[in-house]
């Protein structure tokens, strides 16, 4: 396939502000902050005795640097397919403002040196489970994106381990309240990544990315997903309040951020419209802070 005809190439070299955003762009922040929240809604749950402080920034910052070299990884790998596609072709590789060995050795360097704090400053089973994240998201998931549409399934395992990384780094051992905090996130994930393959399904098939609305253009599996998951998320979000790891007002919350992310579900399921799958994407990233939030909040 012909990179697009709109594609950027930059030559001229760059300004050391230009460099820095482009670097900071590969960690892709916005993914980042999802991450390393989601990682700390878990290591406050699982704080019993008040949550110190100390460990408490120390991991974040182990986190931060495992989810941006991931993210670099991820970007240095699929820097040929994001070339095809209108959303991505901007990025740092694509656009050429950074070289890919630059990009590998940013990526890797991040990664290994989130893992080393992790395993040196909050504990070693926190570093290996963050490893598992990093091996699982960049050498199963990332490939697999363009072999089958199983890929998402696999993805949503790396995908859904923050919370347990951080149930980990306070408790130094994965509980049952770390194992729902996962499966929350798993569950999330189906309506969240099919909404964006419904929006991007052209840009997904020119780069022979083998999302399900790609290969399956009448999105009937799609549909049954987005509701089927949505509808199991609903229950599984009443388990913290069941295990006492949150209160009365968290299972309200719960209740009412559920009926409307599965109405709004339901809804972008039947209707098959691109405006509705960008309606429900933004909704499910309303719906997860919140809900982290108030289990936080009232616990």
């Amino acid at each position: 396939m012909a990179t697009p005809a709109n594609a950027i190439v930059v030559n001229q070299p760059l300004t050391i502000s230009e460099k820095t955003a482009a670097y900071l762009e590969l960690t892709k922040p916005r993914i980042t902050f999802m991450v390393v929240l989601s990682a700390l809604a878990g290591y406050c749950l699982a704080s019993k005795n008040g949550i110190h402080w100390g460990g408490f920034l120390h991991f974040a910052f182990g986190v931060s640097l495992l989810s941006s070299g991931t993210s670099t990884l991820n970007q240095f790998m699929e820097r040929e397919s994001d070339k095809l596609m209108r959303r991505t072709m901007r990025r740092p590789l694509p656009a050429g403002k950074l070289s890919a060995n630059a990009a590998l050795v940013f990526g890797l360097s991040t990664a290994l040196l989130g893992e080393a704090y992790l395993a040196l400053v909050v504990n070693p089973l926190t570093a290996w489970l963050g490893l598992a994240a990093l091996v699982s998201y960049v050498l199963m998931y990332t490939p697999l994106k363009q072999k089958t549409t199983l890929c998402t399934a696999i993805g949503a395992f790396p995908g859904a381990l923050p919370p347990l990384l951080g149930w980990a780094a306070a408790s130094n051992e994965i509980g049952l309240g770390g194992c729902v905090m996962f499966a929350i996130l798993l569950l999330w994930q189906f309506p969240h990544f099919h909404a964006i393959a419904m929006m991007y399904a052209e840009d997904y098939a020119r780069a022979d990315i083998k999302m399900l609305p790609v290969v399956e253009p009448d999105l009937k599996s799609t549909s049954l997903q987005i509701i089927g998951y949505a509808a199991l998320l609903m229950p599984v979000s009443f388990l913290p309040f069941f295990l006492g790891m949150s209160g009365w007002v968290y299972l309200f919350a719960a209740l009412i951020l559920g009926t409307g992310f599965l109405y709004i579900s339901i809804n972008t399921a039947c209707s098959k419209t691109k405006a509705d799958a960008r309606r429900l994407l933004k909704t499910s990233v309303i719906y997860l802070p919140l809900l982290y939030i108030v289990m936080v909040l009232n616990s």
